[in-house]
């Protein structure tokens, strides 16, 4: 499939500034591009429903609803299968992008080839608006968890309504410093909690209620939930095993909770939850 062996991301840029089939690209690499059409085809205007979770993600928060919809004007909605890939590591960032549906995940490539999960993202998370208002690279690879729906907003549109309108980089930056917030607390937690702490974490995370009993869907697969929180999947595997002693139980795809409060406790303070009942794993 043409879109999971090119950034879907590459391919709409590609379109915009009608380039030829076949063109080349920096470095004499020769790009091979599906027709404009097909490319246009792959994108939509954004719908009622779709602007509802716009207008309430964080960058928009504060601002007025004229601005609002002065800045998404030029909107596009894309749509992915699991595992196409929006833009890839390197690719020049020329928009940003709100999650309407679905899950990707954010990763880098070492030099030695391994993957990286930074960011699992989902429905009304943006991302992307700082390195595509510096006119720079993308430092990750987005990819399609799921099959999933992400409006595009070109940068340098988001540039002009800045500069016409100097609240809306206001509210971006405010929107940056808790981005950074939860950065700090994600690498807190892979250096200071153990790995029963962090899957406990995610399962209460997950959960519909505060108390009591309830069934937990995974959102995705085990191997990506253990890449998510820093663990090696054979790993996961035994922190689940640990957890049955709590009243945690996984079938499949599924998580039987027998009671969310002590998931929270034990997330908070494993050695106070269950003193004793396991050692920590990491």
């Amino acid at each position: 499939m043409a879109g999971r062996q090119k950034s879907l991301y590459c391919q709409m840029v590609s379109a915009e500034m009608h380039a030829p089939l076949g063109s080349p690209r920096k470095g004499g690499e020769i790009s091979v591009l599906p027709s404009v059409s097909v490319v246009r085809n792959m994108a939509s205007h954004p719908t009622a429903a779709d602007l509802e979770i716009i207008t309430r993600i964080a960058v928009f928060r504060g601002l007025k609803p004229e601005t609002v919809e002065h800045i998404i004007a030029p909107a596009t909605a894309v749509m992915l299968k699991a595992h196409d890939v929006l833009y890839r590591q390197d690719d020049p960032a020329t928009a940003f992008f709100i999650m309407i549906e679905g899950w990707t995940k954010h990763y880098r490539i070492s030099l030695s080839g391994e993957e990286t999960v930074i960011h699992i993202l989902t429905k009304g998370d943006s991302f992307a608006e700082a390195v595509a208002l510096t006119g720079g690279r993308f430092s990750a690879t987005a990819e399609a968890v799921t099959d999933a729906r992400i409006v595009r907003i070109p940068a340098d549109h988001l540039v002009r309504c800045i500069r016409a309108n100097p609240d809306i980089s206001l509210a971006m930056i405010a929107s940056t410093c808790q981005r950074l917030h939860y950065l700090m607390e994600q690498v807190e937690q892979l250096k200071a909690h153990s790995g029963v702490q962090r899957v406990a974490e995610f399962l209460a995370s997950l959960a519909p209620v505060q108390n009591g009993s309830c069934d937990i869907a995974l959102p995705y697969d085990k191997v990506l939930i253990a890449a998510r929180l820093g663990l090696k999947p054979e790993s996961l595997s035994r922190v689940f095993a640990k957890l049955r002693s709590v009243g945690v139980v996984v079938h499949s795809a599924h998580v039987a909770v027998s009671d969310v409060a002590k998931l929270h406790r034990l997330a908070n303070d494993e050695k106070s939850a269950v003193r004793g009942t396991f050692p920590r794993a990491r």
